[in-house]
């Protein structure tokens, strides 16, 4: 046999190993995306490709390699949007271009042309020296995001601003894609058009200020019968239960983290849930409970919907740093098991309408301009959701720094 022929026997089985391994990697994604690490197994990645479980172990030894990869590789194709994006002249047009770039490839998956992106809500439930590799990687790419700010036109902006939004603009592209399932890909240039002038405008009509009011405290136990027994301690329990299940994702805490967090026993644990999955629902509805309260004080105020809506919008994300947040972050739904999962959904769908509504009337009543009330309420909440890890991106801030570092932004336009 010939050198040239060895050469390509020695090609076509590099190529062979490449596209198997994509597979795996494309496969491990799907089940991580679903189950989060703990709840990934070589198997069942085996399984999903037609191998065995042996054969996936040539690729990736232990299951945190595969998950660190998946992690890895969902990095390098957002880094790939990043770059492109930030090479437009403008703040606006980066901003614009990564978020047309995050849709269309939003639009190949729904297609069945390009495999899902990977979830980052789990890469802390990985195992060092990976998770710091990963988290690493991480932080570049928001220093890169971070460089769409970089301008002589936002010399105003210190690095705390131009940090939280970074992460104001990351949070918005991974969340949408929870709520973009719900148009066609048809419209997908229609919602790019919408999402980048809410971002780039904000919401007020000429003339609105960023005048916050402030609102009663919307905690369960500050409203109801403070003397019933147990209360103020079932509150203290799910707060402590909260910052857990949001530090390190829902299986990544388990029975045992979470009562020793809460100084009890297993037992006692077991004594008030039937298991993590009603702590997790309780949990939820706590979250629902306070914002519910936050948007229905709001609307009784005797001001026009723009006040309405920042005065619940600050509140909100003032309390996501307070000594009674954070509110539960959405990440913890997609590992809640059905009809449950459904459940909480439709909690979070609730606020949404909520905040819809309160956009709608503004609109009517001159307070705001026109804009898509639906799009606008979905980035509320993806804001809301995401000011719970603020403090990784700008640390040291209280409540009322936030709601000015990081609801102001998005609700007045990220670029004023």
């Amino acid at each position: 046999m010939s050198t040239m022929d060895d050469g390509r026997i020695g090609g076509a089985a590099t190529e062979r190993y490449a596209r198997k391994k994509e597979t795996i990697l494309a496969a491990a994604t799907a089940i991580l995306n679903r189950q989060g690490v703990r709840g990934m197994t070589l198997s069942d990645v085996a399984a999903q490709v037609g191998l065995n479980t042996t054969s996936v172990t040539y690729y990736y030894r232990k299951k945190d390699d595969l998950a660190a990869a998946c992690f890895m590789r969902g990095l390098e194709r957002l880094e790939a949007m990043v770059e492109e994006a930030a090479a437009q002249g403008s703040p606006a047009d980066r901003i614009v271009k990564f978020l047309e770039l995050y849709l269309d490839l939003h639009r190949a998956v729904r297609q069945g042309e390009a495999t899902p992106l990977t979830s980052f809500a789990e890469v802390k439930a990985l195992k060092e020296p990976l998770r710091g590799s990963v988290v690493e990687a991480f932080n570049n790419l928001f220093r890169r995001v971070r460089s769409f700010f970089d301008d002589p036109s936002l010399a105003h902006l210190d690095k705390r601003q131009r940090n939280a939004r970074a992460h104001l603009l990351m949070e918005q592209v991974f969340w949408s894609g929870r709520w973009l399932r719900r148009y066609d890909v048809e419209d997908y240039g229609r919602v790019r058009d919408r999402m980048g002038d809410i971002l780039l405008n904000g919401l007020p009509a000429s003339g609105r200020a960023w005048a916050p009011r402030p609102l009663p405290d919307p905690t369960p136990s500050s409203q109801d019968n403070a003397a019933q027994e147990g209360l103020e301690w079932r509150e203290t329990f799910l707060v402590a239960a909260t910052r857990l299940i949001n530090q390190r994702g829902y299986r990544g805490a388990s029975v045992e983290e979470i009562s020793a967090a809460l100084n009890v026993t297993k037992g006692s644990f077991y004594h008030h849930h039937d298991d993590k999955d009603a702590l997790v629902a309780e949990c939820f509805e706590r979250t629902f409970t306070v914002t519910r309260r936050s948007q229905l004080d709001a609307r009784a105020l005797d001001a026009d919907s723009w006040t309405q809506l920042v005065s619940t919008a600050a509140g909100l994300t003032s309390y996501q740093l307070s000594e009674h947040g954070p509110l539960l972050r959405a990440s913890s739904l997609s590992a809640l098991p059905e009809p449950l999962r459904g459940d909480m959904a439709d909690g979070y769908m609730r606020g949404w309408q909520r905040f819809a509504s309160i956009i709608s009337d503004g609109i009517a009543d001159g307070s705001i301009r026109p804009i898509d009330p639906s799009i606008a309420a979905h980035m509320i909440n993806s804001m809301l959701n995401a000011a719970a890890s603020l403090p990784t991106w700008v640390p040291g801030l209280d409540g009322e720094e936030a709601a000015a570092l990081f609801a102001r932004p998005l609700l007045t336009g990220v670029l004023r």
